[in-house]
């Protein structure tokens, strides 16, 4: 009838069982628990029966936080990115989490919604829950909230986009080697009117592609009126409104480049609703977008994938004690020419 009772007892929740309440219940001491749960010598068979039944019952699990803890590290790294559910920091999280885990580490993220705000709130959060080291896609541009962290130990690499105002490991993709390709794409096939639709400018990708925009019109030694470069939030209403109005203001754009996965699916989008007045646009995006090759969509595609393992790869090797100066590595981007991007002007 005990058990039973014990059976119906509401739950404690918050309050899990401990290696006291184990040896409570088996009739032993804490010394003898800590050596069953822990695999070693010194424990009579019978005993040792007695705890184990005791440990399922109370549903006990170790802690290993605390275990870890005394031997300086918590076997666990934060992961801070812009928004999780952004297509593009899918591949870059699971390629961190697999490096994680072949290190035996846990990872821990969240999305900061591009608030520097909230970025550094989490990325506080993550130190005061002692993560051995902490990957960082900035919202921000000012990151000296973690000078005393990374003077504390942790470990610290920025990707994407690097750090601001300290000097810190960080992984790229060369956005603006990457739209500077893409727009030449577009001159050479005929277009000379090309419009640009990016992120904010404070925001070190969008900077970068609107200034390899800016090098390829120069390149080849066309103007750039300001009216065909359209900033601003990747809202799918502001970037619609962007589109249209290039396509059809009095000097319509025969062409288009996108800075980012979100501003080509709405422009896609935008242009199939409302075709242009002056023929079809040929368009380029920069980074991948699902279905893009069945679309025949253009792009610029960045490696997510391979940004997150480089930046894990040289976290751990922090960790593991490489010094040396922080360093930038910049990854290569892919032009992928699937048709969109391949349309000839309508008209020059």
């Amino acid at each position: 009838m005990a058990d039973i009772a014990r059976r119906l007892e509401p739950h404690r929740y918050g309050n899990r069982p401990t290696m006291k309440d184990v040896a409570a219940r088996a009739g032993v001491g804490l010394k003898t628990v800590s050596r069953v749960v822990n695999g070693e010598p010194g424990v009579t068979p019978e005993t040792g029966r007695r705890v184990l039944e005791a440990i399922e019952a109370l549903g006990f699990r170790r802690n290993d936080s605390a275990r870890v803890l005394r031997k300086g590290r918590t076997a666990t790294v934060g992961l801070v990115l812009e928004d999780l559910a952004d297509p593009f920091y899918g591949p870059l999280s699971r390629a961190v989490e697999e490096v994680a885990r072949a290190h035996g580490t846990l990872l821990i993220n969240g999305s900061s919604a591009e608030d520097p705000d909230r970025e550094q709130e989490l990325a506080l959060a993550l130190c005061a829950r002692r993560v051995d080291g902490l990957i960082v896609v900035p919202a921000g541009d000012d990151h000296r909230y973690l000078e005393p962290e990374i003077r504390a130990g942790v470990a610290t690499v920025f990707v994407d986009r690097p750090a601001g105002r300290i000097d810190a490991d960080a992984v790229l993709s060369d956005s603006f080697g990457g739209a500077r390709e893409g727009v030449a794409h577009l001159i050479a096939h005929g277009h000379r009117r090309i419009g640009f639709v990016g992120d904010r400018p404070g925001i070190h990708t969008g900077a970068e592609r609107l200034r390899g925009y800016r090098a390829a019109m120069e390149d080849a030694g066309l103007p750039v009126h300001e009216a065909w470069v359209s900033l601003g939030s990747t809202h799918p209403e502001r970037v619609s409104r962007a589109v249209r109005e290039l396509v059809t203001g009095p000097e319509p754009v025969t062409a288009l480049f996108a800075g980012n996965n979100r501003v080509t699916v709405t422009a896609v989008r935008t242009l199939a609703a409302h075709p242009a007045p002056v023929g079809p646009v040929a368009l380029v995006g920069f980074d991948d977008i699902e279905l893009a090759d069945l679309l025949g969509i253009t792009v610029v595609a960045q490696d997510p994938a391979a940004l997150g393992r480089t930046a894990a790869e040289r976290l751990f090797r922090r960790l593991e004690g490489a010094g040396g100066a922080p360093e930038q590595v910049v990854l290569g981007t892919t032009l992928l020419a699937r048709g969109s991007g391949e349309i000839a002007p309508s008209r020059t």
